[in-house]
């Protein structure tokens, strides 16, 4: 069966958009790790900002990787949670963390020889 390139190519830049932020690939790995809270998510990435980590959680709830809870507790509780599409990312992300430590180990075996 021959390749469709031009489809191949749309859904390797689909892929590319989605992942390509700094911190989307942080967050999901947070929520797939148990933490739902925003102050929870926000402590496990050093390095995000409040404003930022609010900012990817809406985009990610409008694109359906998150979903939000609101408890009408008092105080209200909010808790975010991966939905199962976000989950079918899981397995990329952990070839994409084994291809780093590969990665890793493959530049610094050179820099030693």
């Amino acid at each position: 069966m021959e390749r469709n390139q031009v489809e191949e190519l749309r859904a390797l830049q689909d892929t590319l958009y989605f992942i390509g932020g700094k911190w989307r690939i942080p967050i999901i790995n947070s929520l797939c790790n148990g933490n739902k809270r925003f102050r929870e998510i926000e402590r496990s990435i050093p390095g995000i900002t409040t404003r930022m980590l609010s900012k990817e959680l809406k985009d990610m709830e409008l694109n359906k990787l998150v979903s939000r809870k609101v408890y009408p507790d008092s105080p209200v509780l909010i808790e975010y949670l991966p939905t199962a599409y976000c989950r079918t990312f899981g397995n990329i992300i952990q070839e994409m963390i084994n291809w780093g430590r590969e990665h890793r180990k493959v530049i610094i075996e050179e820099s030693v020889e």
